[in-house]
């Protein structure tokens, strides 16, 4: 039986820009780096980045959210766009959100609220076709 998320792996083109934006702007917690890769952690998250020079950016919706206290979204817009960061989609859902690029293209999301206040949200406002259950 699965019991939750075990880890997430992000394909790379250059690992040292990638995991200063992970380490530096984001404030994941470096835990092994290596020549092809790197384990990083937030919280309970085990991320890895590992080096790969076939990337091809995806367009679709596909994204990874990271949440987010609403009194830290002000200094944590600034700090993204001190470094330049390039913000993929404007924020139309329940709860405070920005969408953004890392430096291979991964769409990334910081998200203040969780899934029973987008479920509360969704009961007041349903998607088209929307079930509960």
């Amino acid at each position: 039986m699965l019991s939750g998320l075990n880890h997430l792996t992000l394909a790379v083109s250059h690992l040292p820009r990638s995991f200063s934006f992970y380490v530096d702007v984001l404030g994941f917690m470096p835990r092994a780096k290596w020549a092809r890769g790197a384990y990083l952690s937030l919280g309970d998250l085990w991320l890895c980045l590992s080096l790969d020079t076939s990337i091809d950016p995806k367009t679709d919706y596909t994204h990874y959210a990271f949440t987010i206290e609403s009194a830290d979204m002000p200094s944590f817009r600034e700090k993204i766009r001190h470094a330049g960061v390039v913000e993929w989609k404007n924020d139309k859902s329940e709860g405070e959100s920005i969408y953004f690029l890392d430096p291979d293209g991964h769409q990334l999301e910081v998200h203040c609220g969780d899934l029973e206040s987008r479920l509360r949200s969704c009961k007041e406002s349903p998607y088209d076709e929307m079930e509960f259950f």
